[in-house]
């Protein structure tokens, strides 16, 4: 069989519907081979399975994250991998589309959503034994379905930022008659397509914050307004008086109106141990190593290769300590440093951005308030990603081999959704200054008033600086700023990358 998922099915047949329940659930117990659909209870196995698909290797992949990451001006590649440094160039010849890494993104990505078609198959088995008047399995069934299609989409709203017009891929593309030559949808479809995705999920999925959600940290209704919100505003793009700056504005204001959230007190510790699935949180990978020192960990399978590499690649090249050292790739650069030093932003600067040895140069450094030591091996990099830090002293004792392991990962945030409600209003000619002050004043600035564009952009830059997920990107990208700022970006030629050779070749469709 010919088709450009043809390649995917080697790396995902453990987590689609040949293999029941999809990897290791929620709860890490091992997973269901044969499925008595007859028995409601075990409804929940086929969504948690997803979970553990999406986070572990899949979302927060090193690799991914890597490809995300240097196209923005915050972060570079801390290596000489020639398919990493061809991206953060901005070139988009065979080096990058014959690159290993963009086909495994686009198969990881593309996992997640095959096996949100396989959990949603496996519930529409379940549904068909629920009896007639069953109000409360009926109500579940729904809300799970909700957890499956929220991150169905959130796939395919990444899929669709990072490589543009991409093939959609609903359930009925999990059946092999149907696999062949899937043509692409435009970039503005799949964004409608996530958007009305995320209307069945918000009718359908929990009104909790998801620290509060009967599954602890799973999805709720304002992860997927959070997501709705996102598509939106990637359609509105520079466009004041664009109508999706209205569901922006609806549905951000629903999310602060709720008054479920508030922003974590200490924006250091927010991406550490203290921070994990605070009321600051709307959508996290979470990862355990429930407490022990050696033995029971999640991970995505295999020795090498634990959820935790997100942690151990951007750690850096640490000749003092074994434990907190790693490749040191994807490393702030000189104009991150520079950007939020001369904006006196001192608490997002001290988290944001570490040195390696004293200032960057050969010899010791001490990070502080964790204490930890780096030292030495700075000849080539002078800072390392402190978002990504993890200090020895809030580790499980005995588990240093696996750097970061009870730590989760953080992909949304209120404070992004108040200045995503201040950018709303400000292009609507209404005020932001609330919004914008309350995340200022957690970042110890002063407030300031009349906020403009430009004010509210800089703010995202600086609260969003160093994080995994492109928005820094994408906000130049949307506000046509790209090509005056990113060194080597030319319009309309730079602004996805391409599509795999390796895929392209399975499916022509994918060439127009």
């Amino acid at each position: 069989m010919r088709s450009y998922i043809s390649i995917l099915l080697i790396t995902i047949l453990f987590s689609t519907g040949c293999s029941k329940f999809l990897d290791r659930p929620q709860e890490n117990n091992p997973p269901v081979t044969t499925v008595n659909y007859k028995d409601l209870s075990l409804m929940y196995q086929p969504v948690s399975g997803l979970y553990r698909t999406a986070a572990s290797g899949t979302f927060a992949k090193w690799i991914s994250v890597a490809i995300r990451s240097v196209r923005s001006d915050d972060i570079e590649t801390g290596n000489d991998d020639a398919g990493q440094v061809a991206i953060h160039n901005f070139q988009s010849d065979v080096t990058v589309k014959s690159y290993w890494g963009i086909n495994d993104m686009w198969i990881s990505m593309y996992a997640v959503v095959l096996g949100a078609n396989s959990a949603l198959f496996e519930l529409n088995e379940f549904a068909k034994n629920i009896p007639a008047g069953d109000a409360d399995n009926t109500k579940l069934m729904a809300r799970y379905q909700a957890e499956a299609r929220f991150y169905r989409a959130m796939a395919q709203f990444w899929i669709g930022r990072t490589y543009g017009p991409t093939p959609i891929l609903g359930l009925e593309s999990n059946n092999p008659a149907n696999l062949g030559g899937v043509s692409k949808s435009s970039l503005e479809d799949i964004n409608k397509y996530v958007m009305a995705e995320m209307d069945y999920c918000i009718a359908n999925l929990e009104d909790a914050r998801p620290n509060a959600a009967v599954h602890v940290g799973g999805v709720t209704k304002y992860t997927a307004l959070m997501l709705k919100a996102k598509a939106a505003m990637d359609l509105a793009g520079n466009n004041n008086g664009s109508p999706y700056w209205d569901i922006v504005l609806d549905c951000t204001n629903q999310i602060v109106n709720s008054h479920q959230f508030s922003l974590f007190d200490d924006y250091y510790q927010l991406f550490k141990k203290p921070g994990k699935l605070c009321n600051e949180s709307i959508f996290e990978l979470q990862y355990s190593d429930f407490g022990q020192g050696s033995g029971d960990i999640v991970t995505s399978g295999g020795a090498n290769e634990t959820w935790g590499n997100f942690y151990l690649f951007q750690a850096p090249e640490n000749t003092y300590s074994p434990v907190i050292s790693g490749p040191g790739w994807m490393v702030p650069t000189q104009k991150a440093f520079d950007f939020l030093k001369n904006r006196n932003d001192s608490v997002r600067l001290k988290t944001a951005i570490e040195y390696c040895g004293i200032n960057g140069a050969p010899g010791t450094y001490k990070v502080t308030p964790a204490g930890d030591t780096i030292s030495g091996n700075a000849s080539r990099k002078k800072y390392f990603n402190g978002k990504a830090y993890f200090p020895t002293s809030q580790m499980t004792p005995g588990r240093i081999d696996f750097y970061g392991a009870n730590n989760n990962v953080r992909i949304m945030r209120y404070a992004e959704v108040l200045l995503m409600n201040a950018e709303a209003k400000i292009r609507k000619g209404q005020s932001g200054d609330a919004q914008v002050n309350e995340v200022r004043k957690r970042a110890k600035l002063n407030p300031i008033s009349n906020v403009t564009l430009p004010q509210l952009m800089d703010e995202r830059h600086a609260e969003l600086i160093c994080e995994w997920w492109g928005e820094r990107f994408n906000d130049l990208l949307r506000t046509d700023q790209a090509a005056a700022v990113l060194p080597g970006f030319v319009k309309g030629k730079s602004e996805y990358i391409p599509i795999p050779q390796a895929q392209e070749d399975i499916n022509p469709k994918l060439k127009d």
